[in-house]
């Protein structure tokens, strides 16, 4: 089949780029402009031998209590619904692949870094009882932006400079740091090397340890007042409501092209939807976590459009994280690609998502891929039924 007829045109993207060089305004960048850089400084590190990886026995699903998870929309133990996510920071460069323990993530955010490739930000919930999550690198701000929608306690392990270490030093943000330089609140025996993998490819952290620290630093592990959730989920009197919606079955990010600056396409990521789920691929082949050897899928994939900008001469980089003039998103759920808007008022408010009448667009209760694409280069992103 010939590859136009095959790829959707997204009447909205056309205006894409124009819309939000217009609407983006250096005060938008700014409120979330406070990054660092990448630093391969190892902190106060312990190692220790990998072990083999067994095969996760699978959870028994909580029994059915009328409670749903604020970040799938799915039944959750009572006692967990109000507990805050952790937010750890994945490298998604090629030798730190596969991930480890990232299954288990109920949403994952994406977005370019420097060297034209994505980093990852897994949240996960009842984080406590995780063995092993890896590989973990440094922060960048937007990631911390994303993180603070869903009033997550943030982890990272990298050294903070100017662009993030304020974010970080501050009150706003529950996080767990490494010693490093730029941090001026460390936690300590939380991350380890393995000895399996050169650095700074190799970081990793329990749950367990985690905790120790959040406990420490006195972290509240339950939801604030003000948390408010970022997702509304289809339910059963919602079964038809996207069936006219056009069907998208391939969605690259960044294009099929492998040689592109938007991030995504030196790592030739796709999601290709197979009726059920949306299957992750990346580097050639499937996305797959390191624990398991399962491949990675999810329930929905969310485009959302931001301004971006290059910070520096080692090409660092900046999003908008927020904006009330209606910026460009488009969510695939059910093999169906819905077209609307985002808004975001500030750093403690969740992002809103609106379909093309003005209305809140559902998710399909699951797993979210969220990928931040990078506005000036809106045209790379293909879409093939």
């Amino acid at each position: 089949m010939n590859k136009r007829k095959k790829t959707i045109v997204i009447i909205t993207l056309i205006c894409i780029s124009g819309v939000l060089l217009a609407a983006c305004t250096a005060k938008n960048l700014s409120d979330s402009t406070m990054q660092e850089q990448t630093d391969d400084s190892t902190g106060k590190t312990q190692e220790y031998e990998s072990e083999e990886t067994e095969s996760l026995e699978k959870e028994n699903p909580p029994e059915a209590t009328g409670a749903l998870s604020y970040l799938t929309g799915l039944p959750i133990e009572e006692e967990q619904q109000n507990k805050r996510p952790l937010a750890v920071m994945l490298s998604n460069i090629r030798a730190s692949c596969p991930q480890t323990g990232i299954e288990k993530a109920s949403i994952i955010y994406e977005a370019p870094v420097e060297g034209r490739i994505t980093r990852l930000m897994g949240l996960f919930e009842d984080w406590e009882s995780i063995e092993k999550i890896g590989y973990i690198r440094s922060s960048r701000d937007y990631f911390v932006y994303c993180a603070l929608e869903h009033d997550a306690v943030y982890c990272h392990f990298g050294q903070a400079t100017m662009y993030v270490g304020a974010l970080l030093n501050s009150d706003r943000v529950d996080n767990i740091s490494a010693a490093v330089a730029g941090i001026d609140h460390p936690a300590y025996d939380v991350f380890r090397r393995t000895t399996d993998r050169r650095a700074p490819h190799n970081v990793v952290a329990s749950g367990k340890d985690i905790l120790k620290n959040v406990e420490r630093f006195g972290y509240s592990l339950e939801y604030h007042d003000t948390f408010q959730p970022k997702f509304t989920f289809l339910s059963s009197d919602d079964a038809d409501i996207y069936k006219d919606m056009p069907d998208v079955n391939i969605i690259y990010p960044g294009g099929q092209a492998s040689d592109g600056a938007n991030g995504y396409s030196r790592i030739q990521a796709y999601f290709q939807y197979d009726g059920e789920k949306y299957y992750r691929y990346q580097y050639g082949g499937p996305h797959i976590d390191e624990a398991t050897g399962n491949q990675l899928t999810c329930d929905n994939v969310i485009l959302q459009y931001c301004y971006g900008e290059v910070r520096d001469e080692n090409d660092y980089l900046a999003f908008g994280c927020h904006g009330d003039n209606g910026l460009p998103v488009q969510v695939f759920t059910q093999g169906k690609v819905i077209n609307g808007t985002w808004s975001r008022y500030s750093d403690n408010d969740p992002a809103v998502y609106l379909d093309e009448a003005g209305n809140p667009i559902k998710l399909t209760p699951g797993k979210t891929w969220i990928c931040i694409i990078w506005a000036d280069y809106a045209e790379d992103v293909e879409l093939v039924r």
